[in-house]
């Protein structure tokens, strides 16, 4: 399988988060989750002054552009590129260049991997984030997006929570 790189997407201007939404759909309806890993529209926090007060916002970081992990096939392409509010990627004519980790590193985009020591089956404690102190049984791992899916019972029944591979350990 070929390797994934992160890709520039340039959308029309307040479609980022629709866009976002659009490819996220498209890649669960098609079963993409192998060859598009992750979309990200990158945000930075903002001090604004407003009527004396200070407050911290949430901005995005570069309007009009979002950032895909993703194998690049005919497949992939097309689908990214046909999504509603998507003018193109960025690259001379209609060739997409992958980002270099240089570029991507004031990005906050972490390229190193987090091995662990469970596997699907096991039993995990999540010590950080929403769900810490809470146990569950791992039902998927995603590799590509260091997660984990576990089973844990909110309001007495099962119910799958995605988990960041940092947040968890083994039992």
């Amino acid at each position: 399988m070929a390797e994934a790189n992160w890709y520039v997407v340039h959308t029309y201007s307040g479609y980022e988060n629709k866009v976002k939404a659009n490819i996220e759909k498209t890649i669960e309806n098609r079963h993409l989750e192998e060859e598009i890993l992750e979309v990200r529209v990158p945000m930075q926090d903002v001090v604004e002054l407003k009527n004396g007060a200070k407050k911290t916002v949430q901005k995005k970081m570069f309007p009009g552009y979002v950032l895909i992990n993703m194998v690049m096939n005919d497949d992939t392409w097309y689908v990214v590129r046909n999504t509603r509010g998507v003018t193109g990627f960025v690259g001379p004519g209609s060739k997409p260049v992958p980002l270099t980790e240089a570029e991507m590193k004031p990005l906050g985009i972490k390229v190193e991997n987090i091995s662990v020591d469970f596997a699907e089956g096991d039993t995990i404690a999540v010590v950080a984030g929403v769900w810490k102190d809470t146990v569950g049984v791992v039902q998927r791992m995603d590799f590509g997006k260091q997660t984990a899916t576990i089973n844990v019972e909110l309001f007495g029944r099962e119910t799958p929570v995605e988990i960041s591979f940092a947040e968890v350990r083994k039992m």
